[in-house]
């Protein structure tokens, strides 16, 4: 990008660790910013308005009410609208000398080397697993650090991975944990400032690194308490015998992720036609309490990470009909992958779970 636009960037270029040649050298650079969401939204728009040259937005969702009060840059006339049409068009109209790069997908192996590699760095903004041990395992394996972060309820984590030198994102966690124990901003809730406290972090480590400045965040985990405003850091060493980035590594290429296998389902309509017809089966919910009091339709509430652990409260039902239901059916259907595995026969998944029983069944229903 050459920069046209001297005042736009006068008091950056002031600073002496960036000055005119920085601002060139970030003017030439690219990011691919994985996930257009609560973390995506502010690094981007702070890295469009830094002037970096190319920006790539890779994501493959809508924007939904439920993003409103943490994804600022999207608003309620935006709502049913593709993320990456949305936030590149805000950040062309904030900065029209930015070539912003829009990837409607989702980022998979087939992919995820090809994408990464086109850039010189990728920021990862993902709220799954999966999608954030291939992004890791993409930089390392392309060369292309990777700048972290994560967010939970009040707290965040950020670091700088797959960077010459620094350890991976494997080297800290090996593997991904077991499906259904780490809760995502979905389940268990995240205050609303939380994602853009980290994702200007995020884009203040790549612009770091893009300008060759300061010391970034390789070989620490910034460990943020917004509760109690309260910073940490643990540091991170590369691990020799890491799969991916380790002395000598085995995982070479990235191999297609294995989508969870189908559970039987029932639909809400089905379910409240029982229901009125006194053929009532015994409804498990296995969202969180205050989910519960929000909103619920009945039956036992055992939250999904405490149901290994209290599964005999539910024995006397295991040869009955069991519906099983959380938010949306994500939870819900791990509970049953469990319940069938441990004598539970007839269990099935309520499709949609709350979300839909408020669509078409009890509009009166919050969607909590």
């Amino acid at each position: 990008m050459e920069i046209q636009t001297s005042a736009r960037y006068h008091r950056q270029v002031l600073l002496p660790e960036v000055g005119l040649k920085g601002q060139e050298r970030l003017g030439a650079a690219s990011v691919l910013i994985v996930g257009a969401g609560g973390l995506g939204t502010p690094a981007a728009t702070y890295l469009a308005a830094a002037g970096v040259g190319r920006l790539g937005l890779i994501d493959f969702d809508r924007v939904d009410e439920t993003n409103l009060h943490r994804q600022v840059l999207y608003t309620p006339e935006d709502v049913g609208e593709a993320k990456v049409d949305v936030i590149a068009q805000r950040l062309t109209a904030q900065n029209p000398e930015v070539e912003v790069v829009r990837h409607a997908s989702r980022l998979d192996a087939s992919n995820a080397l090809d994408l990464v590699g086109a850039y010189d760095l990728v920021l990862d903004g993902t709220d799954t697993f999966t999608t954030r041990y291939l992004v890791n395992d993409a930089s390392v394996l392309t060369g292309t650090p990777n700048v972290f972060a994560s967010i939970s309820r009040f707290d965040g984590q950020a670091s700088v991975f797959g960077a010459p030198g620094g350890p991976c994102y494997r080297c800290l966690f090996p593997a991904p944990p077991p499906a259904g124990l780490v809760p995502n901003c979905a389940e268990g809730g995240v205050l609303g400032v939380l994602p853009g406290l980290l994702g200007t972090i995020q884009a203040t480590e790549a612009l770091k690194l893009l300008l060759g400045i300061g010391d970034p965040l390789v070989g620490r985990l910034l460990l943020v308490d917004a509760l109690n405003m309260v910073f940490r850091e643990l540091r991170v060493d590369p691990d020799p015998a890491c799969p991916v980035c380790g002395d000598h590594p085995t995982l070479t290429h990235l191999t297609p992720t294995q989508p969870m296998a189908s559970v039987p389902e029932t639909t809400v309509r089905d379910l409240k036609t029982r229901i009125d017809a006194g053929d009532r089966p015994f409804i498990l919910d296995v969202r969180e309490a205050d989910e519960y009091e929000g909103a619920n339709i009945g039956g036992a509430l055992i939250p999904l990470g405490e149901l290994p652990d209290r599964i005999d409260e539910i024995r006397e039902h295991q040869n009955e009909d069991v519906v099983v239901h959380c938010r949306s059916g994500g939870r819900s259907a791990k509970a049953v992958e469990y319940l069938r595995a441990n004598g539970f026969p007839n269990a099935v998944n309520l499709k949609g779970g709350i979300h839909a029983w408020s669509d078409e069944v009890d509009p009166s229903l919050p969607k909590v």
